[in-house]
């Protein structure tokens, strides 16, 4: 078993209170966050120009290939910032980012092109490591808050991105797209190199490769298949194979994990408190991601189609598809908050009760706009409250040499229910479709389909709230008194 130890503390004592220099580290790292929104949002606002200009229809393998790339990073990255130093794998993990856009920029076919974009699933590494330091450079009470603002203050960016991209865009053409990631990721490492300090914690020994191989190609094989199966085919050859091997690896890790000396996870290690926090965490992301999705759907038809639900167009509905993103702003800023005077088990708790109120309140928000403007910002703020005390608490339950692994965990977790559920709901749409129907061209589903969607997601909430109520009842991660280690 892997026999941590911590490093001398650096001289710098940790912030324990909001000033300049605290406000600047908060900005830099959510600075770095933003880059993992704009690595995985904004080569989709061009996806039509890649499909034609690589002669390609794989436009699943474009839309996918960096997230599913993050899956596989993250469990090698997690592990290397516990042993390393959280900033010095900030940096690394923003170059590498760097250097897929590049390679992006100049690809010749889709093959370099899917490898560019492998490097740059790399950023969402980011998110998790930004915890992770933020946890180690100030007191458990401030950084709690400093989690909240950098894991939700990159929403901000969903805003105002197309504002911003689609002119640059349309007078220098797709490759613009990669310029700006391959910049803000230049930029980012320059300015965490500057003005962050090192985490004084680490622990000791070595990386298991195999291990990290294993289970990030794992996680990334069923993730693939769970993400493109409805595009390429269920049962194809290449689809069945590719689940085959996924879960061959991660079976493959299960095993070894136990009986190797340094796993890249440590099993036995897993608390019932952060067991009962990942599954917490997984139901609830499944729910609001598929509600996110389900309001960007809905947004799009009309209601004079008389199908019992619809918003219709125009600015409005531009309302509406902006405002889970401002939401998430304020429900991650607001559950840091909370963490830091009373624990992240209540912000946690709040936060899925809020979602699964705007759920259910939703079934008669399909149609009705007013209602569904409400609705969408109060799941935004749920997912921001989920989110950012998700990471608190399970950080809050792990030794600090390593909280770098248990937030890569939680990322991978976050992905997992977002990919899972919302591929769930997508079914249960596509099961439901009318035919002959379209809506600016996309397929239609009955207002039962709709109700059903509405219906899950919710229910998927409620149970989160079960692991949930159960941390908030136990105390769990009270948060310490300020000044203390």
């Amino acid at each position: 078993m892997l026999n941590d130890t911590l490093e001398k503390p650096a001289p710098r004592a940790k912030e324990d209170r909001w000033s300049g220099r605290l406000v600047r580290w908060a900005a830099v790292l959510t600075l770095a966050n933003v880059l993992a929104d704009v690595a995985i949002g904004s080569p989709m606002m061009v996806l039509p120009q890649l499909l034609d200009h690589f002669d390609t229809d794989q436009a699943a393998w474009l839309n996918a290939s960096a997230m599913l790339a993050g899956a596989i990073w993250s469990p090698l990255l997690a592990r290397s910032s516990d042993l390393f130093g959280k900033r010095r794998m900030l940096i690394g993990t923003l170059l590498l980012a760097c250097a897929g856009a590049l390679i992006c920029l100049v690809a010749p076919n889709v093959w370099i092109f899917l490898v560019g974009r492998f490097l740059q699933g790399a950023a969402l590494a980011a998110i998790f490591i930004t915890v992770a330091l933020a946890r180690q450079i100030c007191t458990p009470g401030v950084a709690m808050a400093m989690v909240g603002i950098v894991t939700s203050g990159s929403s901000i960016v969903g805003i105002v991105e197309p504002f911003l991209m689609r002119p640059i865009i349309d007078m220098f053409g797709y490759r613009s797209v990669f310029v700006v990631a391959a910049l803000l990721a230049a930029g980012a490492a320059l300015c965490v190199r500057s003005v962050i300090p090192e985490s004084p914690i680490r622990g000791t020994g070595r990386i298991d490769l195999v291990g990290a191989l294993l289970l990030g190609g794992g996680l990334g094989a069923v993730l693939a298949y769970t993400s493109l199966g409805s595009d390429l085919g269920w049962l194809s050859g290449g689809m069945i194979a590719l689940l085959a091997a996924g879960v061959a690896a991660l079976a493959g890790w299960a095993f070894l994990a136990p009986r190797v000396d340094e796993p890249i996870i440590e099993i036995r290690a897993l608390t019932r408190p952060i067991l009962l926090t990942l599954l917490a965490l997984v139901l609830a992301a499944g729910s609001f991601r598929s509600m996110l999705q389900l309001t960007g759907i809905v947004a799009q038809v009309p209601p004079d189609l008389g199908l019992g639900y619809g918003l219709g167009d125009g600015e409005a509905v531009a309302v509406l598809l902006a405002t889970p993103n401002l939401g998430i702003v304020i429900g991650g800023t607001c559950a840091g908050w909370v963490a830091g005077r009373f624990g992240p088990a209540p912000a946690l708790l709040g936060g899925i009760a809020l979602g699964a109120v705007a759920t259910f309140a939703m079934l008669a928000g399909v149609s009705t706009l007013p209602l569904a403007i409400a609705c969408g910002a109060l799941v935004g703020m749920a997912a921001g409250a989920i989110g950012a005390s998700g990471y608190n608490l399970a950080t809050s339950l792990e030794a600090p040499e390593r909280q770098g692994t248990t937030a890569g965990l939680v990322s991978v977790v976050l992905a997992l229910g977002s990919v899972v559920f919302t591929f769930a709901g997508g079914e249960v749409l596509k099961a439901s479709r009318i035919p002959g129907m379209s809506a600016d061209g996309a397929p239609v589903s009955t207002a039962t389909g709709v109700y059903l969607y509405v219906a899950m997601a919710g229910v998927l909430f409620v149970l989160a709230a079960v692991p949930a109520s159960i941390l908030a009842r136990g105390g769990s991660a009270a948060p310490a008194a300020p000044g203390t280690t």
